[in-house]
């Protein structure tokens, strides 16, 4: 029987965007249903695989896209937002595989049934870049993406505070005024995609926090505290407002984490 880590290699190690969308697809399907056991013998790649297109730059090299408010401009966002999707499949079933033998089977529910959701949501944004004549890696894209996966590869609780605390966390401030201007555009059916995958990264924050705290409590560490120390040490970005505090409060991430570091 495969188990979890071979299942999470078989996404990983897809570099055509379909293929990468069907293997997490499956490896999700397979895990519900029972086909999937829970044990971790397969060794992770350090990378996963990419397509030839995009072009991946640094964050410094990127071209400016704008705010959304032409047609050119829509399309660079949904672009970008697509690039985040797909590396969010492969950070879900890196997450399930590299750190679930450290934590009940539910953690394995949770991150498999995330990096369900990240293939979907890439896969009805390329299908909406395609429907605006443009399709995914048609722009260039920026290559930091995988660097907070690299950086927090020995650490779970690191791993849990940069990327769904804090890089999730940030996507669930800046997509409402996203969805507006689309809206204000007259782009309605871009605007309810992106409303769609606010939705679910609530969510996906909720998870992190969850097993975040579940984590601390067992180490005796204080969440908030051990959050900020992290976030200090293992985070490149910077924690910044305005902060959709409705939003993260839904998914457990209270103002004692991030109001002392704005």
């Amino acid at each position: 029987m495969t188990d979890v880590a071979q299942a999470a290699c078989r996404v990983l190690e897809a570099a055509d965007p379909a293929d990468k969308v069907k293997a997490a697809r499956q490896a999700a399907r397979d895990w519900r249903l029972g086909r999937i056991d829970h044990a971790f013998d397969a060794a992770l790649p350090d990378e996963p695989a990419r397509p030839p297109a995009p072009e991946l730059l640094p964050p410094n090299r990127m071209p400016k896209r704008g705010k959304g408010g032409s047609a050119r401009g829509r399309i660079a966002l949904l672009h970008a937002l697509a690039h985040i999707e797909f590396a969010a499949i492969d950070l879900a079933f890196d997450m399930a595989a590299r750190f679930g033998a450290q934590f009940p089977r539910a953690f394995v529910d949770d991150w498999f049934s995330v990096g369900a959701d990240e293939a979907m949501h890439f896969a009805i944004l390329d299908r909406r870049l395609r429907a605006l004549g443009s399709h995914y890696g048609a722009l260039p894209a920026h290559a930091g993406l995988w660097e907070a996966a690299r950086a927090t590869a020995d650490d779970a609780l690191a791993r849990l505070a940069v990327v769904p605390m804090a890089l999730e966390a940030r996507g669930l401030d800046v997509t409402p005024a996203t969805v507006a201007r689309f809206n204000a555009a007259g782009d309605t059916a871009s605007a309810r995609i992106l409303q769609r995958i606010y939705t679910d990264e609530i969510r996906h924050v909720r998870f992190g926090t969850k097993w975040f705290e579940a984590s601390c409590k067992e180490r005796g560490l204080i969440p908030s505290a051990h959050w900020q120390l992290l976030i200090g040490t293992q985070f490149r970005g910077v924690v910044k407002g305005p902060f959709n505090d409705s939003a993260r409060d839904s998914a457990g991430l209270t103002r004692e984490y991030y109001a002392a570091l704005a």
